[in-house]
């Protein structure tokens, strides 16, 4: 038996998410609107961690009746990413990706080389660092690993 298994289950049903979303809206004074609805329907759908950019282009190939713009994007994300509703990894330069938080704790491999990332559930990694912070005194909150390396499509690219 392994011991990670590829994580991609939503642990939030998209009404729900959505509810909170038109409640997270008025509560910050903004009008719920479909390019928004939009935005937050594409990140539920995707199995993909997406730039605003990408997510942009996305909405624009497959609502492009809409026109919705990079700055709804972007102020969509940041506001979304405040409420702990979607996470980002960063990737310096290259900017930041974005996931929904729909999802229960995950971990994340990011190929430097294609950008592919692959989540991962390992108890014994989820284990070794509860007992490393009850050792050191912590109280842990939360916590996000990412390993960097190069995929095995990448590597076998190159040979």
């Amino acid at each position: 038996m392994n011991a990670y298994t590829e994580f991609t289950e939503r642990t939030v049903d998209y009404a729900k998410l959505l509810n909170d979303f038109k409640q997270l809206l008025k509560a910050n004074g903004l009008k719920f609107t479909i390019q928004r609805e939009v935005i937050l329907e594409m990140l539920y759908n995707s199995d993909e961690h997406l730039t605003p950019e990408g997510l942009h282009h996305l909405i624009q190939q497959k609502h492009p009746e809409l026109n919705t713009g990079i700055a709804t994007v972007y102020r969509t994300l940041s506001l979304l990413e405040d409420s702990d509703m979607v996470t980002s990894l960063s990737f310096g330069a290259q900017g930041k990706k974005y996931e929904l938080g729909a999802k229960d704790h995950h971990d994340h491999i990011i190929c430097t080389s294609c950008g592919t990332i692959t989540e991962f559930v390992d108890e014994e990694i989820e284990h070794r660092q509860k007992e490393i912070t009850e050792r050191l005194g912590f109280v842990m909150q939360e916590h996000s690993m990412q390993i960097y390396g190069v995929c095995k499509t990448c590597q076998e690219t190159k040979k």
